[in-house]
């Protein structure tokens, strides 16, 4: 089972950012369309970003835009999700995950086939 590799979540104040990387060993990352998705504790996993494998086509979710932004280095098999203007709403477990059937971007967690095991974020002061 093909599985990915979250990092760089931590703990922020209000205002501040992180930079999220997301990595897929053994396997190219770059041939995936690759979501960012979060799930705060009692709520429901939801989609934040996404991208082309290609990198030329991106989807936000309309809480986060304007502040975040999702890229890809193809190069090095990496997808990141930098994030600025954190909100204490922000706070939740941070996910990526590779969509393997198509190409096509979607919000939904439902169109992925390959996951990671998430990395904490927390925004507080």
């Amino acid at each position: 089972q093909l599985q990915l590799v979250e990092s760089g979540g931590g703990l922020v104040q209000p205002g501040g950012s992180l930079r999220l990387s997301c990595v897929g060993p053994g396997f190219t990352l770059g041939y995936y369309t690759v979501g960012w998705f979060r799930q705060a504790p009692g709520k429901e996993r939801e989609g934040v970003s996404c991208i082309s494998n290609s990198g030329n086509s991106v989807n936000y979710a309309d809480s986060v835009k304007g502040r975040f932004t999702i890229s890809r280095d193809n190069a090095k098999d990496t997808v990141y999700l930098q994030m600025n203007s954190l909100k204490p709403e922000d706070t939740a477990v941070y996910y990526c995950a590779a969509r393997g059937r198509d190409g096509r971007l979607n919000m939904g967690p439902e169109g992925y086939d390959y996951w990671g095991q998430g990395t904490q974020v927390t925004v507080s002061s």
